[in-house]
């Protein structure tokens, strides 16, 4: 049977650089103070996007009976845990790191409805429920004056930190997040990478998540963001191989961070690079691409990847059974076999394989 993860998942990549440990490549010098914010201040900050609550497909967890109890305790002048934000040298906007699911209750709360999807076609009105009588079934705009007032005048402590050496090296949010996110389930290092880095590569890369050509390739999408992740990797892989050393989540850390909010020319470089790649690839070699066996082969998607888009810069494919060909005597090349599966993070197993690639399609017409 085919292993899948705690949420049920298909492993069905082949990921070997994985077992490396993402550990910090340089030492950070981090400052953090704390600040007290009353409640409708942060609702209000969230709203206007000045508080920022990365989202995931699982991000919110609770029940309506816990955020309820969690809305109670602040009616009851009770203390209530603190979050943690991180904030961002560019915008100045905080990034929360810990405490999504209290301060989404919160906006859920006084937005008047429970964890309302873009897709519902109806809202369930926020009435708390398992609390004291004279809170139960009401809603914000419910509730009575005075404890409408001591709602939003209630205090939630932060912690804010802000990295302040290395200068524009900002990986240190990544590490931060990795360490103190609380919520029952570990985040992958993708899901916390679009939560740290989270801009306008970031949209790209969701949004080419959606090809048509990938989807075929890759099969249904990734509930861990994993195919978002190797989309990630092949254009960090193209641009920048030669910055590559291991691990390589942090190869991709740097990446993403450096190129989160990139000018307009190279985004749609990127853009153009992955979708003409793809579909070459998935015009000559089918929906069975990069994968040498059952499972899709991290380390030969992004050599293939790069090697057949080295090949499109100098002009178009036009023998897609050459292409086949050559893709198939590159899985059965010693050398190249060798270092998609072993120590495939390591620099010269990333650099051999590459380049082998490279030269398996650079004479297809």
């Amino acid at each position: 049977m085919p292993k899948t993860d705690e949420n049920n998942e298909l492993l069905d990549v082949l990921d070997e650089s994985e077992n490396d440990e993402t550990v910090p490549s340089a030492r950070y010098e981090i400052t953090s103070y704390g600040a007290d914010y009353d409640v409708d201040g942060l609702v209000k900050r969230i709203k206007r996007g000045d508080i920022y609550i990365p989202s995931f497909q699982r991000d919110y967890v609770w029940t309506l009976n816990e955020a309820s109890r969690f809305i109670e305790s602040l009616l009851l002048g009770l203390p209530v845990p603190g979050i943690f934000l991180a904030k961002e040298a560019e915008t100045n906007k905080l990034l929360v790191i810990d405490g999504q699911q209290r301060l989404k209750s919160l906006q859920f709360f006084y937005e008047g409805f429970f964890n309302p999807k873009p897709d519902d076609k109806t809202k369930r009105v926020f009435e708390l429920a398992k609390v004291l009588p004279r809170f139960a079934g009401k809603t914000y705009a419910t509730l009575e004056e005075k404890d409408r007032i001591q709602l939003d005048n209630s205090i939630v402590h932060a912690t804010v930190i802000k990295q302040e050496s290395p200068e524009g090296d900002d990986t240190s949010v990544y590490h931060v997040f990795e360490r103190l996110n609380t919520g029952g389930q570990k985040l992958t290092s993708q899901e916390i990478r679009i939560a740290a880095y989270h801009g306008l590569l970031c949209d790209l890369v969701t949004r080419l998540n959606e090809d048509k050509c990938w989807r075929e390739i890759y099969g249904k999408k990734s509930n861990r963001l994993k195919d978002q992740e190797l989309i990630l990797r092949f254009l960090a892989m193209y641009f920048q191989s030669d910055k590559y050393s291991k691990p390589m989540n942090e190869f991709l850390n740097k990446f993403a961070l450096n190129n989160r909010n990139a000018q307009k020319k190279f985004l749609e470089t990127c853009e153009n690079k992955f979708v003409k790649t793809i579909q070459v690839v998935h015009g000559a070699i089918g929906k069975g691409a990069f994968r040498p066996e059952r499972s899709l082969n991290a380390a030969v998607f992004d050599s293939v990847m790069v090697g057949v888009a080295r090949r499109l810069d100098v002009g178009e494919i036009t023998d897609a059974k050459k292409l086949a060909e050559a893709y198939n005597s590159l899985l059965v090349n010693p050398n190249y076999a060798k270092v998609i599966s072993q120590s495939t993070a390591d620099e010269s197993s990333v650099k051999t394989r590459l380049d082998e690639a490279v030269a398996a399609f650079r004479g297809i017409k």
